[in-house]
């Protein structure tokens, strides 16, 4: 193709393009929940997760024991010294492979969003950024008083963080790709479970 040629596609492109318009004003349109933490609890439940809400720490520990019961859990890892010490130490795997068989992983939430129900993990406090994908079973531990009303102010939280990796999680792994059938636990957890911690 000629230059001129080329020059004058692109000319032409440039004269059949929109005009310019400014971003709309997005303040003022977040959402303001009345109960942050029941419209969370609700979220989560519509993404397939369970919410549970614990009074403190001994509580969370109890709950969190129950819970590995109920799933049959036997190699547990826990970045979350209140819910207990599980019986994996992740930090001590020098190869991800090792977390193959990670029946319950209960990692630390920073926040949480009661408009969808979503967790930010933040990866700095992940020897393995994996573990949240390969276990069979995730819990998740958050603050009550942590919850951001909206995905507005979700975003406005993670801008102010240190730049690093981190993720929003949302109930447990799902798709519904094949034959449009909604599968939990295709490609990660199976379950997802967040504790919300009053205090």
């Amino acid at each position: 193709m000629a230059s001129g040629a080329r020059e004058e596609i692109l000319r032409r492109l440039r004269d059949a393009a929109p005009p310019a318009v400014p971003l709309p004003d997005a303040r003022g349109v977040a959402a303001r929940f009345a109960d942050p933490v029941a419209q969370f609890e609700a979220a989560v439940a519509a993404v397939g997760g369970t919410a549970v809400r614990v009074a403190d720490g001994p509580a969370l520990r109890a709950e969190v024991d129950a819970l590995a019961v109920r799933l049959g859990a036997r190699r547990i890892v826990s970045l979350v010294p209140a819910a207990g010490p599980g019986n994996v130490a992740i930090d001590a795997l020098a190869d991800p492979h090792e977390l193959e068989g990670i029946d319950l992983a209960v990692l630390p939430g920073l926040f949480g969003v009661a408009e969808n129900g979503a967790v930010w993990v933040n990866g700095a406090g992940l020897h393995h950024r994996g573990v949240f994908v390969v276990t069979q079973h995730l819990a998740l531990v958050v603050g009550v008083s942590q919850l951001a009303n909206d995905m507005h102010e979700a975003c406005a939280r993670v801008a102010a963080l240190p730049r690093g990796y981190g993720v929003f999680i949302s109930g447990p792994s799902k798709t519904a790709d094949i034959e449009q059938a909604l599968v939990i636990g295709a490609h990660g957890a199976r379950s997802c479970t967040v504790f919300v911690v009053s205090s």
